[in-house]
């Protein structure tokens, strides 16, 4: 799932309340995600595991104790709302020139911009990247990511697995499988009644699936 100019970097679980998404892991992979930081442009605090070598889960829920941003929470799920894959994260070697060739193809990711979270320690870890709040087609396009310098967060925090593959559910399969091939990655897409990512991961017991 890692090689190649471009591969999945890493998938977005979202949640009401971080504390609850990472227990919600933790019961599924056996291990608790660590606390990751806080997104101050997006209103956001995350928790990772790693998935493999270049590849992390992202644990994210709105953050209580940020400003609103502008563009309002990346993640704001009420309590009712079930945790669950929201969208997936490409990363590219050239996300400028893949950025380009995305929207020539139609496909309205936002420009390239810089992005950093607050770590726990109190650095700041940084990276460019297309516009989040972007999603389309409701997030089964990704977001392209960019790491530069910085330490990838995946050799970092705590191994849960290996993610094994990640699979598009879509009701228009079709559209959502020619935008994909833009990206130049493995990843299947399937006919659904509704939009859905299913992880699926290999742990020491077994093989898990995330939605």
């Amino acid at each position: 799932m890692t090689e190649g100019p471009n591969a999945i970097d890493h998938i977005v679980f979202a949640c009401s309340d971080l504390e609850r998404g990472m227990d919600e892991i933790e019961q599924l992979l056996g291990i608790r995600p660590v606390p990751g930081g806080r997104h101050t442009q997006f209103g956001t605090h995350n928790a990772l595991l790693s998935l493999g070598p270049a590849t992390y889960l992202e644990v994210i829920a709105r953050d209580p104790n940020l400003p609103l941003p502008e563009q309002g929470n990346l993640v704001d799920l009420s309590g009712e709302q079930e945790s669950h894959l929201i969208t997936w994260v490409l990363r590219t070697e050239d996300i400028v020139a893949l950025a380009s060739a995305a929207e020539s193809a139609g496909l309205a990711i936002g420009p390239v911009q810089s992005g950093s979270r607050e770590q726990p320690d109190g650095s700041t870890l940084r990276w460019q990247l297309t516009d989040p709040y972007a999603m389309p087609m409701g997030g089964a396009i990704p977001f392209l990511i960019s790491w530069g310098e910085s330490a990838h967060p995946a050799g970092v925090v705590p191994r849960a697995g290996e993610l094994l593959s990640l699979t598009i559910e879509h009701p228009d399969s079709n559209s959502v499988r020619e935008s994909v091939s833009v990206f130049d990655v493995d990843i299947a897409v399937v006919q659904a009644d509704k939009f859905g990512l299913v992880a699926r991961i290999e742990t020491g017991d077994g093989v898990r699936i995330l939605k």
